[in-house]
């Protein structure tokens, strides 16, 4: 096995020329650096990086647990984080969660383990007391929804905004008779949108009847199972804004296994956009959220957080980052003017009131 002096040897330098090379120090001059990886290409050397990380105590690496891997939004995440720790010489551990909060926390002692520098994480629920001590371990920044009461770095999308806006679109085509399908309401991107929605409703004095408001949990089968529960309502809804991709792929399920027409019979309103939206059948109107973006800030706030360790060798006290970005409404063939009908008849049937 060679070490840095068979390095140093061949290609004609100091040790400490090579050790500078492998610390990424600005100070060694750029023929030297060229040398030096030329030895290291030429006796296929790699650094042991175990040993390093616990001479300096540091690892370059981070950890990322996020909560459904088969999800095309977390994808694009990751790009984003990916790229910003490649350009700022650390690599990504990533582990899926799959919206279980048991592997969840099995996930962040096992990172603790590696002794990773620090952790992006998509929460799958409210922190219990022991998980509130592993986020101590290390610093810890989250991706896309906090549990309530949470006080730290995060970086997501304005859900809030995005609702509101999303179901002005739907109110501006005329409907009234608006379903919802959400996701975990223990998580602030469920609330958020929930009350984005309301929001939209109250400011045109139109209520949400209990039966209009449907739960899923960001998972095909739930939209699936929400979208049958609405449209067998004895006065279905003639717009449903689904609260995520993949519930809405199975509400759009439910809608063709019951011959249901969107829009002409219901407008569907998606959140999060994918890359297939517009080749669905209909185009579907979404609001897209800035996923790569979203990874890409997440990752810069951690760096600065591990720098701030590096130099006060606690990392506490540093002021709280906490960034919402603006989705994108993107309307497409999926919404479309509200059905005429008998609107007494249907406010009656289904306990809206006009004020």
């Amino acid at each position: 096995m060679y070490t840095i002096r068979d390095i140093a040897r061949l290609a004609k330098v100091s040790v400490a020329t090579v050790s500078g090379v492998l610390n990424n120090k600005p100070t060694v001059k750029r023929a030297l650096v060229d040398r030096v990886k030329k030895a290291m290409e030429a006796l296929d050397y790699h650094p042991d990086q175990v040993a390093r990380s616990l001479r300096v105590r540091h690892t370059c690496t981070v950890g990322m647990v996020i909560a459904d891997v088969t999800n095309p939004f977390f994808t694009d995440v990751i790009r984003g984080v990916e790229k910003e720790a490649q350009s700022n010489g650390y690599s990504v551990i990533l582990c899926d969660s799959n919206e279980d909060p048991t592997l969840e926390r099995h996930y962040l002692s096992t990172l603790f383990s590696r002794r990773v520098d620090g952790v992006l994480l998509a929460p799958t629920s409210s922190p219990s007391a022991q998980e509130s001590h592993i986020h101590k371990r290390f610093p810890i920044v989250l991706i896309d929804r906090v549990p309530p009461g949470f006080s730290g770095d995060a970086v997501m999308t304005d859900n809030f905004s995005a609702a509101y806006d999303g179901t002005r679109h739907l109110i501006e085509l005329g409907h009234r008779q608006i379903a919802i399908i959400t996701g975990n309401l223990n998580l602030s991107n469920g609330l958020d949108r929930l009350a984005g929605l309301r929001k939209a409703l109250e400011e045109e004095h139109l209520a949400l009847p209990d039966k209009y408001l449907q739960q899923g949990d960001f998972q095909l089968e739930s939209g699936y199972r929400c979208g049958l529960e609405l449209m067998r309502l004895p006065m279905p809804p003639t717009a449903i804004f689904s609260c995520n991709n993949k519930m809405t792929l199975g509400l759009m399920r439910a809608l063709g296994e019951l011959h249901v027409h969107c829009p002409e019979a219901v407008s569907v309103l998606g959140f999060d956009d994918f890359e297939w939206s517009a080749y669905f059948t209909p185009r579907l109107t979404t609001i897209a959220q800035p996923a790569y973006e979203m990874g890409r800030q997440a990752m810069q706030i951690l760096l600065r957080k591990l720098r701030s360790t590096k130099d006060d060798g606690l990392g506490e006290g540093s002021e709280q980052t906490v960034v919402r970005l603006r989705a994108e409404l993107r309307v497409r063939d999926s919404t479309s003017r509200a059905p005429r009908c008998d609107l007494q008849k249907q406010d009656a049937a289904i306990g809206i009131r006009n004020y």
